[in-house]
């Protein structure tokens, strides 16, 4: 378990390898069909060349059903990065970017998928539920090449552990508002950062919403000279 590296940029070593500003910017121009400003702080901090834009979908009136909670997030995470691409279409702007990125995040507690907030009352209730046990957080990730319309779709899962929050801290954050728009109704950094009792295996970033060590590998395979990745198929 960790409880906030601050030695190791979040996105994790290879993040830090093949993100930096040379190596992610090798990559192309990339748009990003999501409103998080969290994502976006990933890919500005690792040296993307990006443009970011609200995908217009609503994923709030959608419902998991039976689907595992890592076919949920990608197939939501694909919704957005087509989004992306029809806007490029029809704005005529697919020429000025190599790939579209769209990602998903959710957190996922006794085998139930927990999804954003939208009322104070959900998100105490999700906050309290978190105190004193441990929840999964994975976030799918959908990549279309725009040069063919091929896509890779891939999750990442990190497992988050919350000490004894106090009721005072619980309610001090929920007057703040800083949970609203936040998967799980909390940012990991943020809450590390208020010294928040907690811990996690996995990728920071993953938990953040981008696990940007995974997503550098696969746009480095996708950008090598044998651009036919066995991961990418088709987008529908």
């Amino acid at each position: 378990m960790r409880h906030g590296d601050r030695h190791n940029p979040i996105g994790g070593h290879d993040a830090v390898a093949l993100g930096t500003t040379d190596g992610a910017r090798r990559f192309g121009r990339v748009l990003l069909a999501s409103r998080s400003p969290r994502r976006r702080e990933l890919l500005d901090s690792h040296g993307y060349d990006f443009e970011a834009r609200h995908p217009g979908i609503d994923d709030s009136v959608l419902s998991p059903g039976r689907n595992p909670p890592p076919n949920w997030v990608t197939s939501l995470a694909h919704l957005k990065a087509l989004a992306g691409l029809e806007y490029l279409r029809e704005s005529g702007r697919v020429g000025e970017f190599a790939f579209v990125i769209g990602a998903d995040t959710t957190c996922v507690l006794d085998g139930q998928v927990i999804g954003t907030p939208d009322r104070v009352q959900h998100a105490e209730h999700i906050l309290r539920s978190f105190r004193a046990n441990s929840h999964a957080v994975v976030t799918g990730v959908s990549i279309i090449r725009t040069a063919d319309g091929s896509r890779t779709l891939f999750a990442d899962q990190a497992l988050v552990t919350w000490g004894d929050v106090s009721d005072r801290d619980i309610r001090e954050y929920l007057d703040s508002g800083l949970w609203r728009g936040k998967a799980g109704a909390y940012n990991l950094d943020d809450r590390i950062s208020a010294r928040w009792p907690i811990t996690f295996d996995g990728d920071a970033a993953t938990i953040t919403g981008l696990p940007m060590g995974m997503l550098a590998r696969v746009l480095s395979r996708l950008t090598s000279p044998d651009t036919a990745s066995p991961a990418s198929t088709p987008a529908a």
